[in-house]
């Protein structure tokens, strides 16, 4: 019995170098992917099969050598076999090689194409190991990546490396994007966030910090098909619709900007916001941070008082001065139309239209309690700015 298989593994031994040169025309033959393969990958590939043969000789001779054959088999090219082909190839790559070894030695030994078949199947479970190990070493490294690009974007440090690291995310978003900023008190899903971020035309990149929970809106191009809204949803509604995934609190959406290397100046709107967002009672949930403009400005937030004094107090001082002395007046009065009207020595209707004309200036109706408090608030933070504490004189209309 010894003799038989001393026999055998000093012809397997002469054989080697014709099965591998049989083998590497037989995936030339039949594997499409391995011909289309640049020459240096093609070498890579061919070498691995080549040391499947080499492997199963040695295995063969000692059986007991089965833990080794992941190392035997893949270690001389594992990250050029890894980046050239799937794991479906590469198992398309073991039945070739397995074929060619029986083909050949089949019609010698029934023992010897049995100790084939066995190897193939432990060949296969390693291939599987490995791939399956570079997948949770690729997972760790993209979480590790996606929290240092999220960190990069909440601090504004952002480089010239954040677009190529985003990229290497596999960041399917572009053009504009948002920052939504909550709490999370449990274990985040974060694959069911992305599926709801895709859902609603949306790509994500997700950081927890605490009990902090941080996504970074992207929208993406997804076929209706697909299940993605036919027209883009606005940041806000797509924010309402991942609110299931945040813990019971607020749960503030930044204003949108242009591109996701921008999102930092969203994210800092968003954080000073869930700072204050308590402090309006009739806040909902999510909020945009642009709505808590006044509480952000009263705690201290520059972003805040520029953007009041931008939005607000500088496209009214743009305009005839009739408007900014009719929304002090009105405003300086508790919002009543009669007592602007007799400061202003006009008709009510004439103050009617100029608040009208206000809020298709700046966007905001200061008719309305909480938007007259924005207003008011802009106006307050613009007159410090522009005057200093003196307030401009009233004139008569």
């Amino acid at each position: 019995m010894e003799q038989s298989k001393e026999r055998e593994l000093a012809w397997l031994r002469t054989i080697a170098g014709e099965l591998a040169t049989t083998t590497i025309t037989r995936l030339e033959d039949t594997l499409r992917w391995y011909s289309d393969m640049p020459p240096g990958r093609r070498s890579a590939v061919g070498l691995v099969a080549q040391n499947g043969i080499s492997s199963f000789i040695q295995w063969y001779e000692d059986p007991t050598t089965t833990p080794w054959i992941a190392s035997d088999v893949f270690s001389s090219a594992p990250r050029e076999l890894l980046r050239s082909i799937s794991l479906q190839e590469t198992l398309q790559l073991i039945r070739v090689v397995v074929t060619v070894v029986e083909d050949r030695v089949a019609p010698r030994s029934e023992a010897l194409r049995e100790a084939v078949l066995h190897y193939s199947r432990d060949v296969a479970f390693a291939a599987a190991d490995v791939y399956a190990r570079a997948a949770e070493a690729r997972g760790l490294w993209d979480a590790r990546l996606e929290a240092l690009v999220v960190d990069s974007i909440l601090t504004g440090e952002s480089d010239d490396e954040l677009p190529s690291r985003i990229a290497a995310l596999g960041w399917n978003g572009g053009g504009e994007a948002a920052v939504l900023v909550g709490t999370s008190d449990r274990a985040v899903d974060v694959d069911q966030i992305r599926r709801t971020a895709r859902h609603a035309g949306a790509d994500a990149l997700i950081g927890l910090q605490g009990n902090r929970l941080v996504l970074v809106l992207g929208r993406v191009q997804t076929d209706a098909s697909e299940g993605a809204p036919a027209e883009p949803l606005p940041f806000l509604e797509i924010a309402s619709r991942l609110s299931d995934h945040f813990a019971d609190g607020p749960l503030v959406i930044g204003p949108t900007v242009d591109t996701l290397v921008e999102a930092s100046r969203s994210a800092r709107a968003a954080l000073a916001g869930i700072a204050v967002a308590r402090s309006w009672r009739g806040a909902t949930r999510p909020v945009a941070a642009d709505d808590l403009l006044p509480e952000r400005a009263l705690a201290g937030d520059g972003l805040a008082r520029r953007s009041l004094i931008e939005q607000i107090y500088d496209p009214l001082t743009e305009q005839s001065g009739e408007l900014l002395e009719t929304i002090w007046c009105y405003l300086d009065n508790g919002r009543s139309l009669e007592a602007t009207a007799r400061e202003l020595f006009v008709h009510p209707n004439t103050v009617r239209y100029r608040l009208k004309k206000v809020a298709e200036v700046i966007g905001w109706n200061p008719t309305g309690a909480r938007e007259a408090l924005i207003v008011q608030s802009a106006l307050i933070v613009g007159s410090i700015a522009q005057h200093g504490m003196k307030r401009p004189q009233r004139g008569r209309a």
